[in-house]
């Protein structure tokens, strides 16, 4: 097992690992303990009682946080023609067809954070498929990155809007902001996102829904959150 360095040992010491803490408390433990000199990402992961091995129990969807995430994302736009034209002007930081998919497949390029297809380009992004979907990048209707309104996708995604989705161990990773941002700011990101995720749930789920829920910073230790004051 890997050896911990010292100031993430002095940051976990403040940490009770036995205790649920309240968002705000956590939020502040979090800023607090954030043992870095940059400005570090803090992190919500969340388990649920569902499995993902079913279609009918799949929990993913999208929300702009209403702070933003403190990082600005790169935005790809597969459209052509005036499509493609009003991608460039909404912000778009790379826009093309066949010539992306040319460039991903014989480059390996991945200068992207999110992909946004109009519907009509999603033969041409569905070759991409074995490259784009193990990345968590595969465009989909229901994070609102396949439309046909690709100015209000590249805004939301420029003010902050990230996706959810499970993994194949049933849990949510998903960014909530910065540590500059102080305990109110990560707060209210972090109150969104748990709110999108339990509106989420599947009608096929049973018995608890929230197992369990820890925010951390990038290099910080991870702080339990009362799970049960959030359903």
């Amino acid at each position: 097992m890997a050896k911990k360095g010292k100031k993430y040992v002095d940051s976990a010491k403040q940490i009770d690992k036995s205790n649920l803490y309240d968002t705000v408390e956590a939020m502040e433990l979090i800023v607090k303990t954030a043992p870095a000199k940059f400005d570090e990402t803090v992190e919500l992961h969340v388990k649920l009682g569902v499995d993902s091995r079913h279609a009918d129990q799949q929990v993913r969807g999208a929300i702009v946080l209403p702070h933003g995430t403190g990082k600005t994302a790169r935005v790809l736009v597969f459209a052509k023609g005036d499509k493609a034209e009003e991608a460039r002007a909404a912000g778009a930081d790379f826009v093309g067809d066949m010539d992306m998919v040319q460039k991903i497949q014989s480059e390996n390029w991945f200068d992207f954070d999110v992909v946004v297809a109009t519907p009509d380009m999603m033969g041409v992004v569905g070759r991409l498929g074995k490259l784009l979907g193990p990345k968590g990048l595969m465009p989909s209707p229901k994070a609102g990155t396949v439309t046909p309104n690709v100015t209000q996708a590249i805004q939301e995604i420029k003010a902050g809007k990230v996706e959810y989705r499970l993994d194949k161990t049933n849990i949510i990773h998903c960014p909530i902001g910065k540590v500059s941002f102080g305990a109110e700011k990560l707060s209210e990101n972090f109150a969104a996102l748990m709110s999108a995720i339990i509106k989420a749930k599947p009608a096929a789920a049973k018995g608890q829904y929230i197992k369990s829920c820890v925010c951390a910073s990038t290099m910080g230790p991870g702080v339990k959150i009362n799970a049960a004051k959030l359903a």
